[in-house]
């Protein structure tokens, strides 16, 4: 804990729980009815997709949700003329704030997009109205409108916005506007807007699998709306657990910036290709007197700066060393994590940086 510091510690600490993995279901091996099986008795998760009485796909079961980098990083994909530079600057000062002020961390709900890939959710699926029920934080629900009826026309803004859904072929699509911009769009800190209009496009390809599309439409914190895709997993014979979220009580514990800046000539240094193994590589990328590391399940967030030669990742519990020769050049570093301390040799620089 002294080595990489206390106050990026304490708040990781917590917000471990609303990022640990979704415990043991209450009932314990009870299957799911109507799950096809394979001979040994697993749930066949490439069977056909089911329908519903009018001949659309069902979308009805427990699912959780993929493409876990997105949570802690939704814009990681884009460039830096695609944010909005106030939304920018707000989402680089959360991070170096380690988050303190995020709604997790005060028992507050989540945005839709961040909902959308996090813990588990059961949908519901009716003629008139679908609903959405996450585990978590604080088992929050949605109710998507399927009778016809339009968004409403001047909204009281909500965290997670009005939401209608209607049928495209074999898709779902939802469209949600009304939001709040108290929520966050990721853990790290993007910001939202009440301008935010979020468009969902679900579409269960067979039994156990489904296609996610969510496109963020902010222009107040973005200059262009971009998509992401990822899929849902099915979660058979399981099943919900109630989330209650007391976080806040150990708010006061929470510190923010350290107030430690990285020289950007000696940021510029680190930078480069750094190799694990044959074939397991990271880049690290350096943006004035910030590092961003990519790989190694690191969603491209900026490194928590805990003094010249050693960072903590602002998404995991990964620690960087670096280490320098004679000549002041770095040579290696060294990666702390659940797998012990690991060593990544340089190979080279890395690629000029795209985002910002």
């Amino acid at each position: 804990m002294e080595r990489w510091g206390l106050p990026a510690v304490l708040a990781l600490a917590a917000l471990a729980t609303t990022f640990s993995a979704t415990p043991a279901a209450q009932w314990i091996d009870y299957p799911t009815p109507g799950t096809p099986r394979l001979p040994d008795g697993k749930p066949n998760l490439s069977a056909p997709a089911p329908k519903t009485a009018d001949g659309k796909p069902d979308l009805t079961g427990v699912w959780r949700g993929a493409g876990p980098l997105y949570r802690f990083n939704i814009a990681q994909d884009l460039q830096a003329s695609d944010i909005q530079p106030w939304a920018e600057a707000l989402f680089l000062q959360r991070v170096r704030d380690s988050r303190k002020d995020s709604p997790l961390a005060k028992c507050l709900p989540v945005s839709v997009p961040f909902q959308d890939f996090f813990s588990l959710v059961r949908i519901v699926q009716t003629p008139a109205l679908t609903l959405m029920l996450y585990e978590a934080p604080n088992s929050p629900h949605r109710t998507i409108f399927t009778d016809g009826r339009e968004l409403p026309k001047d909204p009281n803004p909500t965290w997670l916005g009005y939401s209608i859904g209607r049928w495209d072929g074999d898709a779902f699509v939802v469209t949600t506007a009304g939001f709040n911009d108290k929520a966050w769009l990721d853990s790290a800190g993007h910001p939202q807007t009440e301008s935010l209009r979020v468009t969902e496009r679900m579409r269960r390809r067979d039994f156990g699998h489904m296609d996610s599309e969510i496109t963020i439409d902010d222009p107040k914190a973005f200059t262009r709306p971009f998509t992401i895709k990822t899929e849902r997993l099915l979660a058979p014979d399981t099943d919900l657990l109630e989330d209650v979220c007391d976080n806040e009580r150990d708010g006061r514990h929470l510190s923010g910036d350290t107030g430690i800046r990285l020289n950007p000539g000696l940021a510029s240094r680190y930078a480069g290709v750094y190799e694990l193994a044959p074939g397991r590589e990271f880049t690290v990328t350096a943006e004035g007197d910030l590092l961003f590391v990519r790989g190694l399940n690191e969603p491209r967030l900026p490194l928590y700066v805990q003094s010249e030669t050693h960072f903590m990742s602002t998404a995991t519990t990964n620690g960087f060393e670096f280490v320098r020769d004679a000549q002041g050049q770095v040579s290696y570093v060294i990666v702390r994590g659940g797998a012990g301390d690991q060593r990544a040799t340089r190979k080279g620089p890395a690629a000029p940086a795209q985002r910002r």
